[in-house]
């Protein structure tokens, strides 16, 4: 029987410290992922994670059941993301998503050969975008984080959550197209 996030938590609040390895287990790799998008590869997401897990499990009295056990996970490597200083840290590239689009609203289709190439295209863009609106677009594209969910991780309303990704959108595709123009 698999064991519930409410549930790890309870057992570690009533002195299970061994519990949390339950969460980490089932959270790490979407922590590092969210990092390594906010901060690039390399040491500093690790880091964050790291800090964010130790974090969460000292606070682990604050969280409420109400919340998504995740969104608030989240919220925490976020955080520490930002106290990291992502603001100019290089991006991984979130590869072909469906934000890279064409005028017509259509993914851009590329040949898998043009794949590397894209993809140090975009973590150049990545890295030009202002660190909000690269927040915002990572939550929302590379993790596939809802309007809400982006919001409980954030603590930015939603209409400015929606906002920032309109305009990272557009200024991506704008320095993506200026670039395969030159």
């Amino acid at each position: 029987m698999t064991t519930t996030d409410a549930d790890a938590v309870r057992l570690v609040l009533e002195g299970d410290a061994e519990a949390f390895k339950i969460l980490v287990d089932r959270y790490y790799d979407r922590c590092l992922r969210l990092a390594t998008h906010l901060l690039g590869a390399g040491g500093d997401a690790e880091d964050a994670v790291q800090d964010a897990l130790l974090r969460a499990y000292r606070h682990l009295g604050a969280y409420q059941e109400r919340d998504k056990f995740s969104a608030w996970l989240f919220r925490i490597v976020v955080n520490q993301c930002r106290t990291l200083g992502a603001r100019r840290r290089g991006v991984q590239a979130l590869h072909e998503r469906a934000w890279i689009e064409q005028g017509d609203g259509e993914p851009a289709e590329e040949h898998p050969a043009d794949r590397e190439a894209t993809r140090e295209e975009l973590q150049r863009a990545l890295s030009r975008l202002d660190a909000d609106q690269r927040e915002a677009v990572v939550l929302k594209f590379a993790e596939d984080m809802t309007y809400d969910e982006m919001a409980a991780v954030t603590g930015v309303g939603v209409s400015a959550l929606k906002m920032r990704v309109q305009r990272a959108c557009k200024r991506l595709r704008a320095m993506l197209t200026e670039t395969n123009h030159v």
